[in-house]
């Protein structure tokens, strides 16, 4: 006797899966038209990434250097070691909706990048004018001599339903016609908008962003550099904030408890979706680790960690890499060797969540990312 066919509803099957891999939804889309089509819905896309934001299924991406080509490149901390990414000298910003975004600085390119669905965009070329320079003290305009790019963020605005990337900008201006010519700096600030593929200048801030950041600088629609004030042994630490909504800058003061200029290193993070910032002393004796995280105005120090035999940065970079586990304050090892790495202060450690979410561009090309075995970078 035949059994009887049973089947599940349709709402029901996209909510089992809306809870597997990106990876997995991909394969699946050769299925039928239905499934592929709806995993393309808005509806479909914003639950699968709130899935993996609840389990917090987070990716660990590792920015460094080989050692041997002096290669940048991006490599996967997950249990799938067979590639790395690689691009010819990427910034990493974001992640934002598991979307980062691409810049190299050093050639005036930036791309958006959705390592889950491997989905790439380039953005293109600034048509932004640079204005001339009249100098007043030598009575003439002044060759525009260097464009330089300095830091960066990328986050999404809420209300416009749009992605954006906002840079600084230092055009270096000089007197061709004098052999030791003094420069003069003129600065502006750069906003990509992913829904109109296009860039636009908006007023400069009345400070400049300065250190870095460890991973993201985005949260919840703003995004944060630290900048400070006043001269040596009278530096204030300030926060420089850009809400991605209105456009508009602001500045919050760093508590006094939190540490001060110029006795301890204050690096911005993100940390469980808030602001936060790890504080360490400058002399580095016997060096331990505060962290701070700001809610709703109030900076909360959430723990310390103490001084371990051979960091010597945030992330916890000594021959190997240490990753701090919050939820059970202990200190993991990964098995990376990074004493290759020829600088290993530039190496850098960035989450994402796995996302569906399109930004309108290619599949990779090896033209911009190249793929290749890891063979030593990972044990």
């Amino acid at each position: 006797m035949q059994r009887p066919r049973f089947e599940l509803p349709e709402a029901l099957v996209m909510e089992i899966l809306s809870m597997l891999p990106v990876k997995s939804l991909t394969r699946f889309n050769c299925v039928c038209k239905y499934w592929c089509s709806s995993f393309q819905t808005p509806h479909f896309i914003s639950k699968n990434y709130h899935n993996n934001l609840e389990n917090n299924n987070l990716n660990l991406l590792l920015s460094r250097c080989d050692g041997n080509t002096f290669q940048p490149y991006l490599s996967p901390l997950s249990n799938e070691k067979d590639q790395n990414y690689i691009d010819d000298s990427p910034s990493v910003y974001g992640a934002c909706h598991g979307l980062l975004c691409l810049f190299d600085s050093s050639k005036d390119k930036a791309a958006i990048w959705n390592p889950s669905t491997r989905e790439f965009k380039i953005l293109p070329p600034s048509s932004i004018q640079r204005p001339p320079y009249f100098s007043p003290f030598e009575e003439t305009y002044l060759t525009l001599d260097d464009v330089s790019f300095n830091d960066a963020a990328f986050g999404f605005d809420s209300k416009t339903d749009d992605y954006k990337f906002i840079r600084f900008v230092t055009l270096t201006f000089v007197n061709s016609e004098e052999e030791y010519a003094h420069p003069h700096f003129i600065y502006q600030v750069e906003l990509y908008s992913l829904r109109s593929n296009s860039w636009k200048e908006i007023p400069y801030p009345d400070y400049n962003p300065n250190g870095k950041t460890l991973g993201n600088n985005y949260v919840d629609g703003i995004c944060y550099w630290k900048t400070e004030t006043g001269a040596y042994l009278d530096f204030r630490g300030l926060i420089l904030s850009f809400d991605m909504r209105n456009e508009k800058f602001s500045v919050l003061p760093i508590p006094e408890f939190v540490g001060s200029f110029p006795e301890y290193y204050v690096d911005l993070l993100v940390f469980n979706g808030s602001l936060g910032a790890i504080v360490y002393p400058l002399q580095r004796i016997d060096t331990s680790f505060d962290l701070w995280v700001t809610s709703e105005g109030v900076w909360t120090k959430q723990f310390n960690i103490k001084s371990i035999p051979g960091v010597v940065h945030p992330l916890g970079f000594g021959k190997n890499v240490l990753v701090f586990d919050a939820s059970t304050q202990e200190l993991k090892e990964l098995e990376i060797n990074t004493y290759l790495d020829h600088h290993r202060f530039a190496i850098s450690l960035h989450t994402y969540l796995e996302s569906l979410v399109h930004i309108n561009g290619i599949q990779e090309v090896e033209k911009y990312v190249i793929r290749q075995p890891t063979r030593n970078a990972i044990k």
